[in-house]
C-alpha cells in the first residue's frame, strides 16, 4: 500500500516539474523587426497536497488516496534587449515593495556595469 501512494505523489510531483519549467517563466526570445528582443518573464506559484489512508474490508487492504496540485502563472512583463542594452518592461503598474524595485533595476545596473567596463 505505501507504494500506491509513493506512486500516486510520485505522478503528482512529476506532473507539477512539466507545468513549472523554466519556459514557463523565462519564454522564448521574440526578435521584433528593427532587432530588438523581446523575452517575456512571467512568476510562477504552485501549491501541492495529498494524503491518504488504509481500511481494511473484508480480509482485503484498501488505498484510499488523493492528491492535488494548483499552478499559476502570472506574465510580468518583458526583457528588452536592444543595442546590447537591456531593461524590463512591467506590464503590471509600479509597486512600492522594494524588493521587487530592486529587482526591476538589476537588468538597468548591468547595462551601466557593461559600460563602466568597456569604457576601461
Amino acid at each position: 500500500m505505501e507504494n500506491k501512494l509513493g506512486d500516486l505523489m510520485r505522478t503528482t510531483m512529476t506532473n507539477i516539474e512539466e507545468l513549472v519549467k523554466v519556459s514557463n517563466v523565462v519564454g522564448e526570445p521574440i526578435m521584433a523587426p528593427e532587432g530588438t528582443m523581446l523575452i517575456p518573464i512571467s512568476k510562477a506559484s504552485f501549491g501541492f497536497g495529498g494524503g491518504g489512508g488504509d481500511s481494511k474490508n473484508g480480509g482485503r487492504d484498501n488505498l484510499n488516496a488523493g492528491s492535488a496540485a494548483g499552478v499559476k502563472i502570472e506574465p510580468l512583463g518583458f526583457l528588452v534587449v536592444k543595442d546590447g542594452n537591456a531593461r524590463m518592461v512591467n506590464l503590471s503598474p509600479q509597486t512600492n515593495n522594494s524588493a521587487e524595485r530592486m529587482l526591476d533595476l538589476v537588468p538597468q545596473v548591468l547595462d551601466k556595469v557593461d559600460q563602466l567596463f568597456a569604457r576601461k
